[in-house]
């Protein structure tokens, strides 16, 4: 499946917006009609073949649009070009687990549990570069944002901190018993630590190397985390119960502390529309909005079962989802979500043929008439027909090139925040 072609914002596309305004008022969103507006649409669906048993972290590297997967279940890394959907496969790997990619070196690391290794990949032809040996349960993996240092989680209770050019380790923290799912703010020089068997988050100092705090757990079983920088904001799931703690970065006080789908391995803040994402192996993704300053509960969206690993990708504006082999002959596969409302946008799909693409387009309440747009764009046709025409090519631009035509089908929608 293509890309999508989205474009970007300014006068021209402003026009364009402008002039399907009209179009987008054909369909209104649900919250008009009195129904919960939906919060995620599935936008495609990546087969993994080949891909048995448990699917753990994803990494991404944006400006080659590569998807990386570590499949623990089959001791493998695939690398997913997003844009061709092409698949390579690193294989022979012990329950590859933790995964981070290095932009300014174009590499791979991927942490093992089965071996206790992190590996150093090429990231470009997937050939090894070097290891370091851990012990035992390499975990999560985290880049340091102000140092480039790669840090990981292992064994019966640490930190480990690895210079990614000598490929050596450089300092250990002991936290006192295995370390889930952790933070790091580059900026305040500090890791957030999920404990869970010690029941407790630690904060610890990247530079001093010590722990500075312990927040008592608030529930049971601590596993994934995120950080919002901007708002100073911890957030946690537990899943005995299953509950989303948000939580100041400073103090440790708990902000809110609401129900959530269960088994969750993986949450994420979306900044853009002041959200939080949280990914269960019950199978749905849970969306939770700001309100009044506090987070609410806004949608359960059904994935698959043992779906509980996800990624958000805030420069591709997409949140993928790895969903496990199911019962029946199901193929694993990434599961792609585009978050709706997009923001100010008008967001049109096309029928390209085999694929669907879409363009978001500013939104626009001027009413300026198809004659006047056709005019000032030099199109052939005025009419509403032209200008979807028009549309359909900057959406589908392969299909356009076999046979110049407007795309089969057109489901206008219109969201705004």
């Amino acid at each position: 499946m293509r890309r999508e072609d989205f474009v970007s914002a300014g006068l021209a596309f402003a026009l364009f917006a402008q002039a399907l305004t009209l179009i987008a008022f054909l369909t209104l969103d649900d919250s008009a009609h009195g129904q919960a507006p939906v919060q995620m649409e599935l936008e495609r669906k990546i087969a993994l073949p080949s891909v048995s048993g448990r699917i753990d972290h994803l990494a991404v590297d944006v400006a080659h649009q590569r998807l990386f997967v570590a499949e623990l279940g089959n001791g493998s890394v695939d690398r997913i070009d997003l844009s061709s959907g092409e698949r390579r496969r690193i294989d022979g790997l012990n329950e590859p687990q933790g995964i981070a990619y290095l932009p300014d070196r174009d590499e791979l690391v991927v942490a093992s549990a089965g071996d206790g290794s992190v590996r150093f990949f090429d990231a470009s032809s997937l050939m090894p570069l070097g290891s370091v040996a851990l012990g035992d349960d390499a975990d999560n993996v985290r880049v340091d944002p102000k140092t480039g240092k790669v840090v990981v989680g292992y064994g019966t209770g640490a930190l480990a901190i690895l210079d990614p050019v000598r490929r050596a380790v450089v300092r250990t923290i002991e936290l006192g018993a295995h370390p889930e799912g952790f933070q790091i703010d580059g900026e305040g020089r500090k890791a957030f630590v999920n404990v869970p068997d010690a029941h407790k988050i630690a904060v610890v100092g990247l530079d001093s190397g010590r722990v500075l705090a312990n927040w008592h757990a608030a529930h049971v079983a601590n596993f994934p985390m995120a950080l919002n920088r901007d708002s100073g904001t911890v957030g946690i799931v537990y899943r005995v119960p299953a509950r989303l703690v948000t939580v100041d970065a400073a103090s440790g006080v708990a902000k809110t502390d609401l129900p959530t789908c269960d088994d969750a391995d993986d949450l994420f803040f979306d900044d853009k529309r002041s959200r939080i994402y949280v990914s269960c192996g019950s199978g749905a993704v849970d969306v939770f909005e700001q309100a009044a300053g506090r987070y609410v509960a806004s949608a359960h969206i059904e994935t698959r079962p043992g779906a509980r690993t996800s990624l958000i990708v805030p420069a591709l504006d997409r949140l993928f989802v790895a969903a496990r082999a199911g019962s029946g002959g199901q193929q694993a596969a990434l599961l792609g979500y585009l978050p709706v409302p997009l923001s100010g946008n008008v967001r049109l799909t096309f029928d390209c043929g085999l694929s669907l693409a879409a363009l978001a387009l500013p939104a626009s309440v001027s009413k300026r008439s198809p004659s006047e747009l056709g005019d000032a764009f030099e199109l052939e046709d005025a009419p509403w027909p032209g200008l979807l025409a028009a549309l359909a090519r900057l959406a589908c631009p392969r299909a356009a090139r076999r046979k110049p035509r407007a795309a089969r089908g057109c489901r206008p929608s219109r969201s705004r925040r």
